[in-house]
């Protein structure tokens, strides 16, 4: 069974690796010094914590399997365990990427997730 995670990315970073076929990451991912991912149950709730009211997302699901050794799961919000990478993304490994849209409820809608 496919493990997919999940990016949430503004979406000119997102079309720029489009172009570039590799990821490095958004600022607070940089400044982290990995990639910011999520489980399909954490996502919701990254959205809504660190998107709120931002146009212009879009949601990457990723197979964790093909990251290899620079994923690590580790601590963090509330203590559940997160998905880091601590690498480019190269998008060889990205399932599907969709506009992460912004509903009249000032929600983002999602599209349905396979954990």
């Amino acid at each position: 069974m496919t493990t997919l995670i999940y990016k949430i990315a503004p979406g000119a970073l997102w079309r720029k690796a489009e172009a570039q076929g590799t990821f490095a990451g958004a600022p607070v991912d940089a400044a982290d010094g990995y990639i910011h991912f999520s489980t399909a149950a954490q996502v919701r709730e990254t959205a809504a914590k660190h998107f709120a009211g931002q146009e212009d997302l879009v949601l990457v699901a990723v197979e964790a399997a093909r990251l290899g050794a620079a994923l690590k799961w580790e601590p963090s919000r509330g203590g559940a365990l997160f998905p880091h990478l601590y690498a480019p993304l190269d998008l060889a490994a990205v399932a599907w990427a969709r506009p992460l849209p912004l509903g009249p409820d000032g929600n983002h809608h999602f599209p349905e997730l396979a954990a």
